[in-house]
């Protein structure tokens, strides 16, 4: 039976060779020169995941010294092929327009049954080792991933989503492209929202909206950094910059107008605006933490969705990459003496989080 298929698929007759090997599973279903004949046929439909993942298990199932070798001269090809096939699609991705531009490419946590055949989907696409591939898989919050080429990092992004791992890329470009209000305060809540807010150029005006306006809000922790006296080692004093607080950011993303409103708790002018809740036992604007908490609660209670608030994982695994990215405006301003990775990693994030539902939206 085997020379038969053989012959039909170095005929090119895969109708045939397909007949042949349903009648062969019908009588002897565990022959291994059947997993073989399966492997060669899947090869020659071009479907070489299924032929490698026929020949991989073949290898680990069977003790015929002939189907060994030939299992494990198809999984060569295979690869082989594979190889080819990737070298092929990379280059015409860096081709497509734009495709020099950088930008960066982040994945979605990933649990339970389905975490070890992506982490196995990873490896192969990313050409990481297993082990690796597992700890970059996220479990609980996004990770950026990579940054690099636009072509290359969109070619990875549909080869990681055709293997139903979630993942999201986008350019330096279409995050600086996003407009960005930084709200000052909420002047109004009747008969619409009225905030007071300043432009990335500067511009101060107000924006008035309905609470269904907003399609998604991020909520974000920032450190704030000090200078402090330390002891080193040796029992000197040091002065080193350390983390003695945090301030909170808060993005609202308005996709029907294309824009994100961006709140802080240090920014914010609580004098200047309307009390939220609206009521006598409000927290006086003095005590800002308490009224901030406050309008926090209000939000949650008028805004239809949850607030995204994994942005600190993501943080973390961003903070290695910034550096690297071209130049691109933070729009955070806490009155930081020096720069923080931080405030670009938040901005990073929450501009992809407006960028994927846009996306989504539009499929």
């Amino acid at each position: 039976m085997y020379d038969l298929v053989s012959a039909a698929l170095g005929a090119q007759q895969l109708t045939q060779a397909a007949q042949l090997i349903k009648q062969w599973q019908q009588k002897t279903p565990q022959d291994p020169w059947l997993k073989l004949a399966m492997g060669q046929y899947w090869e020659a439909k071009d479907e070489l995941e299924k032929a490698q993942v026929t020949y991989t298990r073949l290898l680990q199932t069977t003790a015929n010294t002939k189907v060994l070798i030939n299992a494990r001269e198809g999984v060569q090809r295979v690869r082989d092929r594979l190889a080819r096939r990737r070298e092929h699609e990379l280059s015409a991705a860096k081709q497509q327009p734009g495709a020099a531009s950088m930008a960066v490419l982040a994945l979605e946590p990933v649990t339970g049954d389905r975490r070890e055949p992506a982490a196995q989907g990873l490896a192969r696409i990313m050409q990481v080792d297993a082990y690796t591939a597992r700890t970059r898989l996220p479990s609980k919050t996004w990770r950026l991933l990579r940054t690099g080429p636009a072509g290359e990092l969109q070619y990875f992004c549909e080869q990681l989503r055709a293997e139903d791992i979630p993942a999201h890329w986008a350019t330096i470009d279409q995050l600086r492209g996003l407009s960005i209000f930084r709200v000052q305060a909420i002047q109004a809540i009747e008969p619409q929202l009225t905030v007071m807010c300043q432009s990335s150029t500067g511009q101060r005006g107000t924006i008035q909206l309905a609470w269904g306006d907003i399609t998604q809000w991020v909520v974000g922790q920032l450190p704030i950094y000090e200078s402090v006296v330390d002891l080193d080692a040796r029992g000197k004093l040091r002065r080193k910059d350390a983390t003695q607080d945090y301030s909170e950011v808060i993005d609202w993303h308005l996709h029907g107008r294309g824009c994100l409103l961006r709140l802080c708790d240090r920014t914010y002018r609580y004098r200047d605006a309307v009390p939220l809740p609206p009521a006598d036992g409000f927290p006086s604007p003095l005590i800002a933490a308490a009224a901030w908490k406050a309008m926090k609660a209000y939000f949650a209670d008028h805004i239809l969705t949850a607030p995204v608030t994994d942005f600190s994982g993501f943080g973390e695994s961003a903070l290695d990459f910034i550096d690297l990215l071209p130049h691109f405006d933070a729009h955070v301003d806490l009155g930081r003496s020096l720069p923080s990775p931080w405030d670009g990693a938040f901005h990073l994030y929450s501009s992809l989080r407006f960028l994927s539902k846009a996306n989504k939206d539009r499929a």
